[in-house]
């Protein structure tokens, strides 16, 4: 038995997120099915975090798994990205020690966000980025990014549903970058709380459409209050980015 790692690339735009449905399809039920086909055993892949449907990866999403079956992580991928749709790419296979798991052993993840600024939306964009023809205040957002960095609870910004107690989290670098119409948002920390992400964007769209005050945010973190943060960006503009495994190379 040996304990593998996969890096995976995927479009989530016809998905119901990351993890194994009953019926609908997923990214972890759709890999799972490939890999018990190709190799003739059940696999269960455990995957670094549970984006929601719509949501992308670029080499981001991280899965590990254990495999019976005597067979190269090089071969395994060139089989399994033959036996996949073309909307999940598997980036990497290799061998990991015995004790590694791809959640419980992450120490930080990266995400992005995209919102395109064009005057007219582009329907081919439509499913990978937040289109707002309305002009936002980045000047205004950039300044309530400021106030997202550090070691906070974050409970005013998850999603209902969540069963986590534990809300506090660190968010290391949360920047800004604009190529032509489109303003890339890149956020790193410790881990982030069911929507947490979704949720700061659709904060930081009020900021810039002058609904909420940049130094209002402070407070509006503090309150540990959901209805003080009531609109989430759709999940078409987020990619997870990186899983991060700290000193280990992968």
């Amino acid at each position: 038995m040996k304990n593998m790692l996969m890096v995976i690339s995927y479009d989530g735009s016809a998905y119901r997120g990351w993890q194994r449905q009953s019926q609908d399809m997923s990214i972890q039920g759709t890999i799972e099915s490939a890999l018990e086909k190709l190799l003739n055993e059940a696999i269960c892949i455990h995957g670094a975090g549970r984006t929601d449907a719509g949501v992308h990866s670029i080499k981001g999403q991280t899965a590990s798994f254990n495999l019976k079956t005597h067979i190269a992580g090089d071969q395994l991928k060139y089989a399994l990205n033959r036996a996949l749709p073309s909307s999940i790419h598997i980036d990497k296979i290799v061998a990991v020690p015995d004790a590694f798991h791809a959640r419980y052993d992450a120490t930080g993840k990266t995400y992005q966000y995209i919102i395109d600024q064009s005057p007219e939306a582009n329907p081919l964009r439509a499913n990978y980025v937040h289109h707002l023809d309305k002009p936002l205040d980045f000047e205004a957002i950039k300044v309530a990014m400021t106030f997202f960095i550090g070691t906070h609870d974050f409970k005013t910004f998850m999603a209902s549903g969540s069963k986590i107690k534990n809300t506090v989290r660190t968010i290391n670098r949360f920047s800004l970058e604009k190529d032509r119409n489109e303003y890339i948002f890149t956020i790193s920390g410790s881990g982030f709380l069911y929507n947490m992400i979704r949720i700061i964007m659709g904060s930081l769209i009020q900021v810039g459409y002058h609904k909420i005050k940049p130094d209002e945010m402070p407070a509006i973190i503090r309150s540990g209050d959901r209805s003080n943060a009531k609109y989430t960006a759709p999940a078409s503009g987020l990619y997870l980015m990186n899983v991060d495994y700290g000193q280990r190379i992968f």
